[in-house]
């Protein structure tokens, strides 16, 4: 169907809907929430540009962006493909895109071979390898079975430091706390919440994820907030309509997860906080940011109630905002975010200070009390008008974004 006979339809419906309902009324609440028709018409407009350059040999990343920053309609994939885009885990060249996925997802599943099977798993199954192997080689002959043996330091009982079995048990402790975590993820969502194999099998997806990034990154190990920013990500992915890739949603979130956090790892690590690249100097260029475009925020902020950034702004800034907003909110705002041409650091500082912005008439008034609640549990606001405010402050200051 043609775009213009898809728009003409959605008009005559909507025509239907308001001689039904008589004047006096709103037929764009009906059936579509607060969607007005231009947004309807729209989104359509951006499916169809987003399908047609999917369908391209070559794909037009700086297109893919500027249609991505102003939303990825919902359904049929698009947005998961975006975001793989986006994080440069799929190539321009659609010719390759097989090839990159069979060869990211084996390195995967190699990794959860290696990294999270018990030693004595992990040993069987090369055991397995090595026999099926030699009977290849030798032919399907005969003969008495090779006893595996297990060196003292494989042995579960060693308590030497180079022990896999030493290793394995140090992140027992790392995968109960990401267990804990799992199970308050969206409690609202079926995805992640509940008893049903779905959702335990998503939850089993993520804890694979975390628990391998734990294990792959040391120095940072595993971060309570790290689920939630995990989250969007495997939803998006499993929700695929390609089968195919649906399915392989864990290995993708994996990739795509370690992506995204290369941009703001270090606003995990403790060590790094007062450094240029820690999460202090962030705030510091989040504050310098409200003052170019609000000096008499800024100062009732930091001097006036001495509500600090570091006081509502770490959990923003270290969760990518994943804590603030409903679900369909933070898929949106990520759009812009993994869509800005200056990077994720970027625009996630220019939301930060828009949402300041946006509230400036209640933090004029409010103490610090009033403010702190205000800003660490902030209320709900049009999506749409929020991402423009932050689009349409001034030059960056931050000077940090990182290219993914």
């Amino acid at each position: 169907m043609s775009m213009n006979l898809m728009i003409w339809v959605l008009m005559i419906q909507l025509g239907i809907k308001w001689m039904l309902l008589g004047p006096g009324r709103d037929p764009i609440k009906i059936g579509l929430g607060q969607v007005s028709v231009m947004d309807v018409i729209a989104a359509e407009e951006k499916r169809s540009d987003l399908e047609h350059e999917f369908s391209q040999k070559e794909i037009n990343l700086e297109k893919v962006k500027r249609i991505a920053n102003m939303g990825v309609p919902d359904g049929g994939g698009l947005r998961a493909t975006a975001w793989k885009l986006l994080l440069c885990y799929l190539s321009p060249s659609r010719d390759v895109w097989e090839k990159e996925l069979t060869e990211n997802r084996q390195k995967y599943a190699k990794l959860k071979e290696e990294l999270l099977l018990s030693p004595s798993a992990y040993t069987r199954v090369r055991a397995d390898a090595m026999i099926s192997a030699e009977l290849s080689r030798d032919g399907d002959v005969a003969g008495p079975l090779k006893r595996q043996g297990i060196s003292h330091g494989d042995h579960p009982l060693s308590v030497g430091k180079a022990s896999a079995w030493d290793h394995y048990f140090k992140h027992t402790e790392i995968a109960e706390q990401i267990d804990r975590d799992l199970q308050r993820t969206h409690s609202d969502m079926k995805f992640f919440s509940g008893e049903s194999s779905f959702s335990k099998k998503n939850r089993e997806a993520m804890r694979n994820i975390l628990l391998l990034f734990a294990k792959l990154n040391p120095a940072i190990c595993y971060v309570q907030g790290m689920n939630e920013v995990l989250a969007p990500i495997l939803y998006v992915f499993s929700t695929d309509t390609d089968e195919q890739n649906a399915l392989n949603a864990e290995a993708d979130s994996f990739s795509c997860f370690v992506r995204l956090l290369s941009d703001s790892v270090d606003h995990f690590c403790q060590q790094l906080d007062n450094s240029p690249v820690g999460i202090l100097s962030t705030l510091s260029r989040l504050a310098k940011l409200l003052k170019e475009n609000d000096e008499e925020l800024w100062k009732h902020l930091e001097f006036t109630t001495q509500v600090k950034p570091q006081f509502y702004a770490f959990r923003w800034i270290t969760l990518l905002l994943s804590q603030e907003f409903n679900f369909q909110s933070i898929l949106r705002i990520w759009d812009s975010l993994l869509s800005n041409p200056f990077g994720v650091q970027d625009m996630l500082l220019r939301i930060c200070c828009a949402m300041l912005l946006c509230m400036k008439s209640r933090l004029l008034r409010g103490d610090f009390a009033a403010n702190l609640r205000l800003l660490q549990h902030y209320p709900d606001i049009n999506i749409e008008h929020l991402l423009q405010v932050a689009q349409d402050l001034s030059a960056d200051t931050s000077s940090c974004s990182l290219s993914l």
